[in-house]
């Protein structure tokens, strides 16, 4: 067995001999739908990430949603048992505001479309965030708020119609919350988008930007990305060329997964945060399209995927699954039906 599996584009989920806690020095946690849903902590968090910072793994949160500035972020947190201070949260927000410091002279004006975190980024970097196009901005940013309404969609159509520079903090289509999925700032920046004809450049995940922006504020060396999200966190650590966790405590299904192209395959699968504190099993690549995972074996036949064996985890079912169907999408193009072995599960 490997003792961790490292490099970008995955043909099966890796392995490693060691709980990934002490095989990366600093773990780069999302947010939303990994640590907290709206106000309340996902189940088993809190005390996964208090036993991690306990081995010495040093924890840092990377959002995109730039709608809270770092302090409140990191107060929400202690607030649900998870100990933070500001400078372990790093935003898209902050990603933002360096793009936007190198586009313009320190000291302007830069249009807000968002809340009070992109303001904050902005002053960081020397910026004075306004509201409206008579305030003379030279730059316009726009990130996710609740409070985003049509007026301030307008006001940032009028600014880009205008030619100034924009710049998004992310482009993610949903966002999760306490009661479900909502829509999330890609919806807003597709309503700029189609009122100017014009694209943004983006700073968020899954995008280089973010990566250095959190590279540079963290200093590690060998990051872990966990995330809930293919397209933003599995892909942006796909780009920064760093190993990934998947959990399944967001967006993502075990359907999905399974269906992933190169960018969107995570180096490790786990339920929930527990992941972190255990050894990752080995996927076994058996010949002839067949993988193994703990007690499971799986392979494709007509199309779909087939499943035999058993265990008490059934992620590894899952892991022995992924090593099948991506094994046969890259060899052929044609994504096998998992729905039946997932049902075998209970995924």
């Amino acid at each position: 067995m490997t003792d961790t599996a490292v490099g970008r584009a995955h043909t099966a989920p890796g392995g490693s001999d060691r709980p990934l806690t002490e095989a990366y020095d600093t773990a780069l946690l999302d947010l939303d739908g990994v640590v907290y849903a709206g106000p309340h902590a996902i189940r088993h968090a809190v005390a996964s990430l208090e036993a991690a910072r306990g081995v010495g793994m040093r924890l840092a949160y990377v959002t995109n949603n730039a709608s809270r500035p770092p302090r409140v972020v990191a107060e929400h947190l202690t607030e649900l048992g998870v100990p933070a201070e500001a400078a372990d949260v790093i935003n898209s927000a902050q990603a933002a505001a360096r793009l936007v410091a190198e586009k313009v002279p320190a000291g302007s004006k830069v249009l807000v479309v968002g809340g009070a975190g992109l303001e904050e980024a902005l002053t960081e970097r020397g910026l004075v965030p306004v509201r409206s196009m008579t305030d003379g901005p030279l730059a316009v940013v726009q990130g996710y708020d609740p409070s985003v309404g049509w007026q301030h969609l307008a006001e940032a159509s009028y600014a880009v119609a205008s030619g100034l520079p924009w710049v998004a903090s992310n482009t993610d289509l949903t966002v999760p919350t306490a009661r479900g999925i909502a829509p999330g700032n890609g919806t807003l920046v597709a309503a700029v988008r189609t009122a100017t004809g014009v694209d943004p450049e983006v700073a968020g995940k899954p995008l280089p930007p973010m990566h250095r922006e959190t590279v540079i504020r963290t200093g590690a060396q060998r990051p872990l990305v966990v995330g809930d999200r293919l397209d933003t966190d599995i892909e942006g650590a796909y780009n920064g060329g760093v190993d990934s966790l998947l959990v399944f405590t967001g967006v993502t299904t075990p359907a999905q997964v399974l269906t992933a192209p190169v960018r969107h395959r995570p180096t490790y699968l786990a339920a929930d945060l527990r992941g972190l504190l255990v050894a990752q099993p080995e996927v076994t690549a058996l010949g002839e399209g067949r993988y193994r995972c703990g007690g499971y074996e799986a392979w494709v036949d007509g199309g779909r995927l087939l499943l035999s064996g058993g265990g008490e985890d059934p992620y590894d079912g899952l892991r022995a699954l992924c090593g099948a169907a991506w094994a046969a999408a890259d060899a052929d193009g044609a994504v096998p039906d998992g729905s039946k072995a997932l049902a075998e599960l209970g995924l």
